[in-house]
């Protein structure tokens, strides 16, 4: 016969708690567990030992070639992206002198101008009413001379008060003002002077059609304009003219190269269109830095007889620093890179041995490193071999 459990109790097997003592226990070998594997994880990313020297025999040191580090001087060299402009101190924007529609256009892009060569021709008032201006003052400042000179040989014999002769000498000065600023005006149109002297003359002028004329010699690289387009005195552009023989070459320049260049260093620009490069000069280093590359602009200056350079061309500039600079130059090959990718040399030891020694690269010229620090004079390093000895390191 079953017999219910007392109220309250549970059912089922009984569960005895481990005494202290083994308690303690536990903890203590779960402790122990837990600082051996910690131990283990530890050991596994310890850095790996310094390598060893190593010693090589007679016979294989005949395949290592030394160099012995020694002061060197040199010439620095900055490589830099350049974008090709016009040489602006040789270039204008032809604006158009005179309003009025176009009725023809006489050059294309590209096209060779000489200074005062006709670009466009413009059927313009402005002509006629300069012309007319012009023609009036010519008359008024002949009267008024005339004039003068009548009231000044009248007020010798008291014909005039000296009052009316001086009057009229400073109306025949300002006539003569106004004509000479309406001769002015014409000049200022690029007029041709054979109509000017008909003027002069007095000859009756049929309509003169206007022109924009080039105001130097160079190379049409824009045309801005088209037939019937109506132009604003002063205010349409209608041509760029350019001298294409001389341009400029705006490299950035990196900020921490700066101290390397200098103006009137050479500079080579390579277009990648021919083998042979072109050469130039540095002309002027901008004071303010680029805020979106953080570069300045050095302003390379560079002649252009073949018209091969165009503007907004990109270009590869070099620019050889006339500065001299010293330093201790290695070869190239002497340069190897450990586990961590770091640049270390071998540096001969007494016996035949060798030591790994850690370098500091800097500027590289041709097949040279430049090492600010590391080495020093009369260490002698591995330039040929460096592979073998370190092959023979790791054995």
């Amino acid at each position: 016969m079953q017999t219910s459990p007392p109220h309250g109790r549970r059912t089922g097997p009984i569960l005895h708690r481990p005494a202290a003592g083994a308690l303690a226990a536990l903890i203590l070998a779960a402790a122990a567990l837990s600082l051996a594997g910690c131990g283990k994880k530890a050991e596994s990313y310890a850095a790996p030992p310094t390598p060893t020297n190593v010693t090589l025999t007679a016979a294989q040191l005949q395949h290592v070639q030394l160099y012995t580090v020694a002061p060197s001087s040199f010439h620095k060299s900055v490589e830099a992206a350049g974008v090709v402009d016009f040489d602006n101190d040789q270039a204008t924007s032809v604006i158009a002198p005179i309003s009025g529609p176009v009725t023809k256009l006489l050059v294309e892009p590209g096209q060779k101008v000489r200074a005062g060569d006709t670009l466009a021709l413009v059927d313009s008032p402005d002509y006629s009413a300069a012309i007319s201006a012009y023609a009036k003052a010519l008359a008024t400042a002949k009267t008024d001379r005339q004039l003068a000179g009548a009231d000044k040989d009248l007020a010798q014999h008291n014909g005039v008060s000296q009052r009316e002769a001086a009057q009229a000498q400073t109306d025949a000065a300002n006539a003569e003002a106004d004509r000479d600023a309406a001769l002015q005006a014409l000049v200022a149109l690029n007029l041709d002077p054979a109509i000017i002297k008909q003027v002069q003359q007095g000859h009756p002028m049929a309509r003169v059609t206007g022109k924009i004329r080039s105001p130097i010699a160079g190379t049409v690289v824009e045309k801005l304009i088209t037939p019937g387009q109506l132009l604003q005195a002063g205010t349409t552009p209608a041509f760029t003219v350019a001298n294409l023989s001389k341009v400029w070459v705006m490299a950035q320049v990196p900020a921490t190269d700066l101290p390397t260049i200098a103006v009137g260093d050479p500079v080579e620009v390579q277009t990648g269109v021919g083998a042979a490069a072109l050469t130039g000069t540095v002309d002027n280093i901008a004071a303010l830095v680029n805020p979106d590359t953080r570069a300045v602009q050095a302003r390379v200056v560079v002649e252009n007889p073949q018209g091969l350079l165009k503007k907004q061309m990109y270009v590869r500039v070099q620019i050889h620093s006339r500065q001299t600079s010293t330093g201790f130059l290695v070869p190239v090959s002497a340069i190897l890179r450990d586990d961590e990718n770091l640049p270390f040399v071998y540096v001969a030891q007494a016996g035949g041995g060798f030591a790994r020694r850690h370098v500091t690269l800097g500027y590289r010229s041709g097949d040279q490193y430049d090492i600010p620090t590391g080495l020093q004079a009369g260490d002698r390093i591995v330039v040929d071999g460096g592979i073998f000895v370190q092959f023979m390191q790791s054995q």
